[in-house]
């Protein structure tokens, strides 16, 4: 008996599957190797039902016809190459199971014999039971059939890539539209950075994952219908497919480093445990939330810092992925990191926290319901950016963190992180709108830079000249350049605010 099975499990067009149900789909679960994925299955959008209407990419064309014949969202390439990577790296690697239909040629010859009267005589699944129940079998798979990816699209990406890999020993890294960038991967490198066997290598393509084979065609239906419920089928799997939000990816990765040691700092540290003062979830700040900063905020504030004493944490030029650290690394990144979120509960503005103060009265700008005072250190932004200012300090300047927290805490007391939103403050501009009035995103390492000269870390003349263009640059609006002092000047005149002492 197992000489007999052991026959089948090898065939590429018989696997053996559980047949089941759900309201009207039926379907067979089996498992196949990873090489079978890649040689066998397609994408959804080379269905022939679109033929005709895909472009260069094998995206889906978008025109009336085939929005109202399925909604296809775009395949994006750039994610191939980080997830064969993935495969091949990670010891614990695993995807779902894909959801794909079964679609041999006849399904789209109307004069073929197994239509008649417009209806199908048979499905297009050809299942042998081997229980009574017929809940246990064989699945054939004709020949002439072919198999598309419904759900799991960008899994089928991911292998094929892997397959393309290891064969070639190299994988172009693409745009999302599938156009070719720098750096493709290179089989040799990433053997070389993660150690990984011969005996690996070789098992890979013969791994095994679960699919859900579901027909083209039911026996009874009309092509039309056919093609009605693999459509409805392909929406529901997608909208129920929710993607994860940055903040719920960081919960749950335990590869990045900065990423690991951002939820011990959430979880332990005296300024955010048991506080309720981090968004777990979304990237921003309300202006009514009464939340500190954000889980992705604590990540990118961990890297910021960190990467200059750990630069091998990050993704390498080559673009391949790290390795997760080593526990005496990880120890020693946290307890870093416990000192600079130290210095920073430290700081005026955050014990004021202590004080019963509320993190909207502090955040919020003068000119918002309720009014505030626009202080930096209450928004992810400015969080980062002087974290990544800190980070150069000590890593490049040999600046001390003491010796940092000691100048800011008197900045601080100054009121220098407040009223981003006046003329006088540094920040002005660069991290503020006064357009829009609102805070600007893309003057976060602009900012950075200016924290470091304030601080003394710039001292290269060539350099600062460089910086007070910056600056002047994002304080014109309108061709009109606004001074630290309100009034309208030459871009060469506004300067650069004074240092701290």
């Amino acid at each position: 008996m197992s000489n007999i099975f052991e026959k089948y499990l090898t065939e590429n067009n018989q696997i053996l599957v559980q047949k089941t149900n759900m309201g009207d789909t039926e379907s067979y679960l089996g498992v196949v190797s990873l090489k079978w994925i890649a040689n066998q299955v397609k994408y959804a959008s080379e269905l022939p039902l679109f033929s005709q209407k895909l472009d260069s990419q094998n995206n889906i064309i978008r025109e009336a016809k085939t929005i109202e014949e399925i909604q296809q969202r775009p395949l994006d390439w750039s994610r191939q190459a980080t997830l064969a990577q993935y495969l091949l790296t990670r010891k614990t690697h695993k995807f779902p199971a894909l959801l794909v239909v079964i679609h041999p040629t006849w399904v789209d010859n109307p004069n073929s014999s197994e239509w008649e009267n417009q209806r199908s005589i048979k499905s297009s699944c050809n299942f042998e039971g081997l229980d009574e129940k017929n809940s246990v079998g064989w699945l054939n798979i004709p020949e002439n059939s072919q198999i598309y990816a419904l759900d799991g699209q960008h899994r089928l990406m991911g292998i094929q890539g892997l397959m393309e890999l290891l064969t070639t020993g190299q994988l172009p890294r693409y745009s999302r539209n599938k156009k070719p960038t720098k750096n493709a991967l290179n089989l040799a490198d990433i053997i070389n950075i993660n150690q990984i066997t011969p005996e690996t290598l070789a098992n890979l393509p013969e791994e095994k994952i679960g699919v859900e084979f579901i027909p083209a065609v039911n026996q009874g239906e009309t092509r039309e219908s056919a093609k009605r419920r693999i459509r409805s089928i392909f929406v529901h799997v997608n909208q129920m497919s929710v993607s994860l939000s940055k903040g719920q990816l960081a919960i749950l990765n335990e590869d990045n480093g900065f990423t690991i040691l951002a939820r011990k700092i959430a979880v332990n540290h005296h300024l955010f445990k048991d506080k309720s003062r981090i968004n777990w979830d979304s990237a921003t700040v309300t202006t009514q939330s009464t939340v500190l900063t954000t889980l992705q905020g604590l990540q990118e504030m961990s890297e910021k810092f960190l990467q200059g004493k750990f630069p091998h944490w990050k993704p390498t030029d080559k673009g391949l992925i790290p390795i997760r650290p080593d526990n005496e690394e990880l120890d020693d990144g946290l307890a870093q990191l416990n000192q600079f979120f130290d210095g920073l509960a430290s700081l005026p503005s955050y014990q004021r926290l202590e004080q019963g103060i509320e993190t909207v009265k502090l955040r919020r700008f003068s000119h918002d319901r309720g009014g505030g005072e626009g202080n930096l250190l209450f928004r992810p932004v400015g969080q980062v950016a002087l974290a990544a200012a800190i980070g150069v300090l000590i890593s490049k300047k040999g600046f001390k963190l003491g010796e940092i927290f000691e100048k800011l805490g008197k900045y601080d007391a100054e009121g220098g992180f407040k009223g981003m939103e006046f003329p006088q403050s540094p920040w002005y501009g660069i991290l503020y709108n006064p357009s829009r009035q609102c805070i600007l995103v893309s003057g976060r390492d602009l900012a950075s830079k200016l924290m470091i000269y304030l601080l003394g870390g710039m001292n290269d003349q060539l350099e600062i000249a460089y910086l007070r263009e910056s600056v002047a640059q994002a304080r014109t609006f309108e061709n009109r350049c606004i001074s630290f002092q309100g009034e309208f000047v030459k871009p060469k005149e506004v300067g650069l605010p004074d240092r701290i002492n």
